[in-house]
């Protein structure tokens, strides 16, 4: 991703002062011995579910997001069902961009899209995620969006948990944009 303007990143480190303090506000941080979707255990447990149903922390997460997309070349704003579809949902109306919600199964019935929204080959596609771990289940949702010729070079997740997503996803030419790191929630 370019260089940030000095007034883009100090607005951002500003946003990402508030939305830790809303995230632990609403509840999205909590404690205790938890099974991730990796089936990595854990100390701690980041819903930001909680967080994408509490309209004022889903806000400051699509402007802080929006902020990130304005400096990227894409066209499309993404999220995979259904962690990612709020937060893609809210960052596409604040940037005015198209919405694509990316199915995790096709279905057996209507068209059996795997997408909801268009989706063409030239697409430039920014991919929204909830939390990072091993970066798995957005790779997966990255290689469906590639078979349709669409390119998915960022993927901007609310927090990554800094357990292997970014390497992993670097691997494949995708760029992970953090909002929040585990180390920055967990201060």
């Amino acid at each position: 991703m370019s260089k940030l303007r000095p007034e883009t990143e100090s607005e951002l480190d500003t946003q990402k002062q508030e939305l830790i303090a809303a995230l632990k506000t609403c509840g999205a941080v909590r404690y205790g011995d938890f099974t991730l979707a990796s089936g990595k255990k854990s100390k701690y447990y980041i819903d930001i579910k909680k967080a994408s149903t509490d309209p004022k922390t889903l806000k400051l997460i699509a402007r802080q997001a929006a902020l990130r997309v304005k400096e990227m070349d894409v066209n499309t704003v993404a999220g995979v069902e259904l962690g990612g579809v709020p937060l893609a949902t809210a960052v596409s109306m604040e940037t005015e961009l198209p919405l694509l919600i990316v199915r995790k199964a096709m279905k057996d019935y209507g068209t059996k899209s795997r997408f909801v929204g268009d989706i063409k080959p030239e697409d430039k596609i920014v991919m929204l995620e909830d939390v990072t771990t091993s970066g798995g289940s957005v790779r997966d949702a990255i290689e469906v969006v590639r078979e349709t010729g669409a390119n998915v070079r960022y993927i901007i997740s609310v927090v990554d948990r800094e357990e292997g997503a970014k390497e992993k996803l670097k691997e494949i030419g995708a760029e992970l944009v953090p909002l929040v790191t585990a180390s920055d929630l967990l201060k």
